[in-house]
């Protein structure tokens, strides 16, 4: 289900780039495709809601606690990367590719980057970022320090990834939902 609301995501982007450029002859036709995607849409959502609710009830409340992780993300997570909660913190930020790589050699010091790893985790994971950046007070301070120290924001954006998805990988490995005061800056 996660699989085919990303496909019916992609569908609904391509329709609406194709209605920009379309001539008037044909827009009702594409609106009418993008209207039937929503439609989909909406239905796998409701899917995936009610999927999770059955034997992953515990495990959606629990990672849903952290602001910034809501039903898709959640969904998300469980779906493709069920090894979070059994990996170390290390691991599970190599494993969704948030974890800097150094790029030295001898006596060089090259620029630490982040690569490889599931995209699909990846993007949702940076959605819900910028959601807990905004609403989630320990991630906005971390985030904060990071651009006062003089990171670029996008680099201090990928260490609140990073953070985030440590937070949850915690979370789900002791089985305690997220508490505002044990998650400081």
């Amino acid at each position: 289900m996660v699989t085919r609301r990303r496909q019916l995501v992609t569908m609904m982007l391509s329709e609406r780039q194709r209605l920009q450029l379309a001539i008037a002859v044909v827009r009702p036709s594409i609106q009418a495709m993008i209207e039937a995607i929503r439609k989909q849409l909406d239905d796998v959502e409701a899917q995936m809601v009610g999927h999770v609710q059955t034997p992953y009830a515990e495990l959606d409340k629990l990672l849903r606690s952290a602001s910034g992780i809501a039903a898709v993300a959640s969904a998300t997570l469980m779906a493709e990367l069920p090894e979070l909660g059994k990996l170390n913190r290390r691991e599970i930020a190599a494993l969704v590719g948030v974890a800097p790589m150094v790029n030295d050699s001898g006596n060089t010091k090259g620029r630490r980057r982040v690569q490889g790893g599931r995209f699909e985790i990846r993007r949702v994971l940076y959605m819900a970022t910028l959601t807990a950046a905004r609403h989630n007070p320990a991630i906005k301070a971390f985030y904060d320090r990071l651009k006062a120290a003089g990171k670029l924001p996008k680099v201090a954006l990928v260490a609140c990834m990073r953070k985030l998805l440590t937070t949850l990988n915690a979370m789900v490995k002791t089985n305690k939902p997220w508490d505002k005061s044990l998650h400081c800056a």
